[in-house]
């Protein structure tokens, strides 16, 4: 396992393809105004010893330099063992909805980038829970099974879009069925699950069906609302560039709605609440409240510990290359020029 100390010095890189254009246009005005000095063949017999390639040598060098001692101030740190600790906390489960109605943009920038964000900000309050992903459209899908890894669950969430399921819709009742799946029953745990969505279920009765049997296996539901009840069109962008707005087969523009009902029917017959995503920190403070109050079981879990600092690889290694760039000139090598590989007529006379 790999972790980095200091990320933001990442943003350093950024340099070495700023030097690369800036040596490229150098080279190109050094070549327009040679030519005005005089004629290719004769510039060679009075620089007969500049060599092109060591000038972009030299540059690779310089850059290779740059980027390991960059690394270098990241600082990886490789975990040298994994051990089993002890944690007390709750699994949660996030079950979010990618159909495309969730590309409305009534919900500033659209409602799917509104519920991953509200997932983010989840994951951060949390302490030592385990949490899960689930995305579902016309089916359901999982994710991310349980885990303690918070930085792999960001990761996954981030991923998530409208095209990674190919059957649209917006079964709920498939995702309550697989969240049920994700809990382990050997370690009994607070389960609590998390759907977020705008609420347009085409398969209400079977859900509140599935509803039970989550409860009655010792699930706590909670849903969270993301869109405006007047509702909104469902654009169809390429590059995020707009095509063309979402029609029925009428030929009409599809109007998506937020269907508060529905959700509210699921958290009720859930054992949990119903909570407006529209307000991002009022819906992550009223979730954090609620975690807060159950009871935490102590599980198992595996993670990585004795991180060491591989500071020292990078560094030697930048200083290497800046060595090297020093003791590389830009004239060619005497001993490859005696060589004469290429069978090359010297001519002793201009």
């Amino acid at each position: 396992m790999i972790q980095f100390e200091e990320k933001i010095y990442f943003y350093l890189l950024a340099i070495i393809p700023v030097m690369v254009v800036l040596f490229i246009l150098l080279q190109i005005w050094k070549k327009r105004t040679q030519k005005k000095f005089a004629k290719l063949p004769l510039l060679k017999r009075l620089t007969p010893d500049r060599s092109e390639f060591k000038s972009s040598l030299k540059l690779i060098l310089f850059l290779l330099g740059l980027a390991f001692l960059t690394l270098a101030l990241v600082n990886p740190k490789i975990g040298t063992k994994l051990e089993t600790v002890k944690r007390e906390g709750v699994d949660i489960v996030f079950a979010v909805d990618v159909s495309k109605s969730m590309l409305a943009e009534d919900i500033a920038p659209n409602r799917l980038e509104k519920a991953k964000r509200l997932v983010s900000e989840i994951i951060n309050q949390l302490g030592s829970d385990r949490i899960g992903i689930i995305a579902y459209a016309g089916q359901a899908f999982p994710q991310l099974p349980i885990t303690t890894d918070y930085g792999a669950a960001k990761m996954f969430l981030q991923s998530m879009n409208t095209d990674m399921l190919t059957s649209q819709g917006t079964a709920i009742d498939q995702a309550i069925q697989l969240a049920t799946t994700y809990y382990d029953d050997e370690e009994q745990t607070n389960r609590v699950l998390v759907i977020i969505s705008d609420g347009e279920d085409h398969s209400e009765d079977a859900t509140l069906n599935v509803v039970e049997d989550a409860t009655d296996a010792g699930i706590k539901i909670f849903t969270v609302g993301v869109g405006k009840a007047k509702g909104a069109p469902i654009p169809i962008k390429r590059k995020g560039v707009l095509e063309r707005l979402k029609k029925d087969a009428q030929g009409e523009v599809v109007i998506t709605k937020l269907n508060e009902t529905v959700l509210r029917e699921i958290a009720e017959d859930g054992n949990g609440a119903y909570i407006d995503g529209s307000k991002t920190e009022e819906a992550v403070n009223y979730i954090k409240e609620q975690l807060a109050q159950m009871d935490k079981t102590e599980f198992e879990a595996k993670q990585f510990a004795e991180y060491k600092d591989q500071f020292q690889w990078f560094l030697g290694a930048g200083f290497l290359f800046l060595f090297l760039d020093l003791f590389v000139l830009d004239r060619k090598t005497q001993w490859l020029r005696k060589l004469n590989l290429f069978n090359e007529k010297r001519s002793e006379t201009l």
